[in-house]
Parts: structure tokens; sequence; C-alpha cells
């Protein structure tokens, strides 16, 4: 759980721009990642949605506009940050892009140190903006690594970490509405297993996304392992039902690389000592693969 890169999708059918900026944003420290053609970029947005597009309007197949378009009829995808890269300099270019909710219109040529800084700037104000998880309105991303920085400081910190195994399959072949309700289902039951734990009593634990399909619960020492346990007895009986009426006799006979499954650790201070995120996500790594 150290501190994770952000993602950048590029859009460009011009290999040579391409490969430029592929090369010069993963010097910044970005994880890249490239289409050339607006299909397969709505398929991988949606798929895995990046921090940001940088989206050319001139493609093979669809525009770039089009592309737009279908990222904002998706949940996923529609508050995903677009800079687009262009030649057109028309207004009316310019307003189309805009008024699809795009957060910046950059034409060619442009300096690309211009170009990094408006990618900088648009990344840290879209951190801001986006504390909650969009599916299951949880906290994630930086709040959440803040919470658990914080832990470690504390003398009796426990960690539970929850995450729901095979998604991408299970999406591939019922939808991104369907693995949206999973993630949506489990984060529900991990709260209410938590409240239960409460008792109706006010408690200084805190639940969270590590990713979309992996929670995190803050709680202390003593609480962990025995928190874990009912997670893991509430999650695992409810899988088959995720599943279309028709399909649940049929689970058991998937293989297990294909079939839901839920993986639930538990760390605490008595482990051992932590003292930072790296060691952190290490520990819970290696627990959960004993598990």
């Amino acid at each position: 759980m150290s501190e994770v890169k952000k993602q950048i999708l590029i859009v460009e059918d011009d290999t040579d721009l391409v490969d430029m900026l592929s090369a010069y944003f993963r010097v910044q420290g970005y994880e890249v990642r490239t289409a050339s053609w607006g299909e397969d970029a709505v398929r991988s947005a949606v798929d895995k949605p990046p921090d940001l597009a940088l989206l050319d309007i001139r493609l093979p197949d669809i525009d770039g506009f089009e592309v737009c378009r279908r990222l904002r009829q998706v949940r996923r995808t529609q508050n995903l940050p677009v800079i687009f890269l262009t030649e057109k300099r028309e207004r009316h270019d310019r307003l189309s892009g805009l008024e699809l909710g795009a957060v910046d219109y950059i034409t060619k040529p442009f300096d690309v140190q211009e170009l990094r800084l408006r990618v900088r700037n648009v990344l840290r104000r879209a951190s801001f903006q986006t504390m909650v998880n969009p599916i299951t309105g949880l906290p994630e991303g930086p709040l959440v690594m803040e919470k658990l920085e914080t832990m470690l400081h504390q003398p009796n910190w426990g960690v539970v970490l929850a995450g729901v195994r095979n998604l991408s399959p299970f999406r591939d072949k019922y939808g991104f509405v369907a693995s949206d309700d999973v993630a949506r289902a489990v984060s529900l039951m991990l709260v209410k297993t938590l409240q239960e734990q409460q008792n109706g009593e006010p408690d200084s634990d805190f639940i969270g996304h590590v990713d979309s399909a992996d929670f995190v619960i803050i709680t202390t020492a003593d609480k962990a392992s025995r928190l874990a346990r009912k997670c893991e007895m509430r999650l695992e009986p409810s899988l088959p039902y995720f599943y279309p009426a028709v399909d649940r006799e049929g689970v058991t006979q998937k293989p297990s690389s294909e079939r839901l499954a839920v993986n639930v650790t538990s760390l605490s201070a008595d482990s051992g000592p932590v003292r930072s995120l790296d060691e952190l996500r290490r520990a819970l790594a290696t627990a959960t693969a004993m598990v």
C-alpha cells in the first residue's frame, strides 16, 4: 500500500508521439497505458479506469468526441478527467470538447513541459474531489492512505483486509453493472459486520477502499482477528447469490480461478513492528498469501 502511481491513458494513433509521451510521463512517475483506436480506448478505460485520459480527436475509427461521449455514459468513467490533444483549432471544436466535460484542450504542436504541468494540476484537483468511491460511497485514495499512516503511530492498531477475487472474469461474463453490484453488496455487508461489533456504541473503527475490489478496516489489535473471521463468515455464503439464478448451481463446477472468492486477513501491532505503509503492504501481502 505504498503510494499508488497515477495512471494516464494516452489515446493517439501517431506512434512516434505515443512513444515520446509514454517515455516522458513514465520518467515523471506515472503509469502509462496507450490505445491507438477509439473503441480500444473505451474498453480499456471502462475495464480499468485511469486517473486521466489524454485523448486525440482524430482517430482511425470513432473520433475522440465519441470516445469521451461513451465514457460519460458509463458510471465507472463518467467523471474521468479528459484532456483533448488535437490539431483542430476551430472554436466549435473546442466548445464541443468542453460540452462533453473535458477539463482541458491542447492544440498540437504543444510544449511537453506545459502539458506535464496541466496534467499535474488536473490530477491534483481530481484527488481533492474524489475522496469516496462512486460505487460504494466508502472513502478511498489519499484519505485511506492518511488513515493507515496515522494508524501505524498508534500502539494498539489492528487492520483487516477483505477482498473479492476473480472479479474480472465475473465482469467479463456478466457485465460492469453486475460487478458493481458485487462491490456494493460486499461493502454493505462489511459495514453491517462492523456496526454489529460496535454494538451500537460510538467507535473509532474506519472502513474504506484500498482499490476497487479490496476493502480495509482499521480497528484495534484485540478486535482485528475476530472481526476478520466475522467478515469472512458473512461474505463467504453470499457468493453464489451474486450469480444469476440459472447459473448458481454450476458455480462450484467452475475452475477456482474463474469463480468469485473472498480473501480476508488481519494484522495487528502484536504481529511485529511495522513502521511504514510499504512495510504494512508487504506484511499484508504475506498474510494474504497464507490464507
